[in-house]
């Protein structure tokens, strides 16, 4: 779907507190972690495991996760190709707020396409956003499946399913690459947490 502004007559209002003064107030700086995966690759695990030691240090947090989505704000959206654009765009514009707003803000979806992960990080101030591939191969995904999700698209039951039916591309330059496969959860969640402290996002202890 277009990016195009359809609405004429419109103004962009800046807020007076300044993001500084978030940051301030805060203690750390707000950012966008955006982690990508396959099905299965660990996503949501990870960003509540990570969020939870983030918010153990005093630190403003909020996951969006992609089912979670989809009850609500992204309702009217399926699972085609333009559908999947979509619902990553209008998710990009919600992280965006609430990096503006000075949480550290978790995204966990599929987002398989590279353009529209492109996208995200395009309306995203520099440095602000960091891509977070949840890498786990196709056939640890399926031997996990969670939701049972692969045995039906194995039979047709779901059509376009990433991995099976549809495409996933995997990031070319991410921030960090996540082996969910290879380390344990612990091990994952400190990768994620070391690299914010090395950044300045978080202190560090």
């Amino acid at each position: 779907m277009s990016r195009e502004i359809k609405s004429q007559n419109i103004t962009y209002t800046e807020g007076e507190i300044a993001h500084e003064h978030r940051v301030q107030q805060n203690g750390h700086e707000a950012a966008i972690l955006w982690f990508t995966g396959l099905s299965g690759a660990g996503k949501s695990t990870l960003a509540q495991a990570v969020e939870q030691a983030l918010f153990k240090q005093g630190c403003h947090t909020y996951i969006l996760d992609g089912d979670n989505i989809r009850f609500g704000l992204n309702r009217d959206l399926g699972f085609s190709p333009e559908d999947r654009t979509e619902n990553i765009r209008r998710i990009g514009e919600v992280a965006k707020l609430m990096m503006d707003a000075g949480t550290i803000c978790l995204t966990a979806f599929i987002s398989p396409y590279i353009v529209d992960r492109k996208g995200a990080r395009d309306i995203t101030p520099e440095g602000k956003f960091i891509e977070v591939y949840t890498k786990c191969s196709l056939e640890e995904c399926e031997r996990r499946d969670p939701k049972g999700l692969y045995k039906k698209a194995r039979s047709g039951e779901i059509p376009q399913f990433t991995g099976i039916s549809a495409p996933y591309e995997a990031p070319e330059n991410p921030e960090l690459v996540v082996e969910t496969d290879k380390n344990d959860l612990a091990a994952c969640v400190q990768q994620v947490v070391d690299y914010l402290r090395e950044r300045g996002i978080v202190k560090t202890d």
